[in-house]
């Protein structure tokens, strides 16, 4: 006999994206020193292969963003780009020329030789 829908148990969904502890260590302080509630990440068209990421302070959780609390970190995802950043894992890497927020996007077809942009 089939379950019922109030029967049925809700698995938990899992994150769009994953945010290493590097990642949201820095995502941490930027919110506590700006003091801003969230960081939004979006894509948008740029560069020389089409798409290129950001990031933005946000205070409140438009109706259709969606939420990703990891490792005490809150970051919106913008839903025009949610399609382009599932399954990306987002790190922060620091060395004595620069630091930055690092994208590992298994959607990315290719990405620009600058690494400022890519095409999903």
């Amino acid at each position: 006999r089939p379950m019922s829908r109030r029967q049925r148990r809700a698995r938990p969904r899992r994150a769009p994206i994953q945010l290493t502890e590097a990642a949201a260590a820095r995502i941490r302080e930027l919110l506590r020193r700006r003091a801003h509630e969230y960081v939004k990440l979006g894509v948008r068209t740029r560069g020389c292969n089409g798409l290129s990421y950001t990031l933005n302070y946000a205070d409140e959780k438009g109706r259709f963003d969606e939420l990703v609390e990891e490792h005490g970190a809150r970051v919106l995802i913008d839903p025009a780009a949610l399609m382009h950043l599932i399954g990306s894992t987002v790190d922060f890497v620091e060395d004595r020329l620069k630091s930055e927020f690092v994208f590992s996007n298994p959607n990315s077809k290719g990405e620009c030789g600058c690494g400022e942009s890519f095409t999903t």
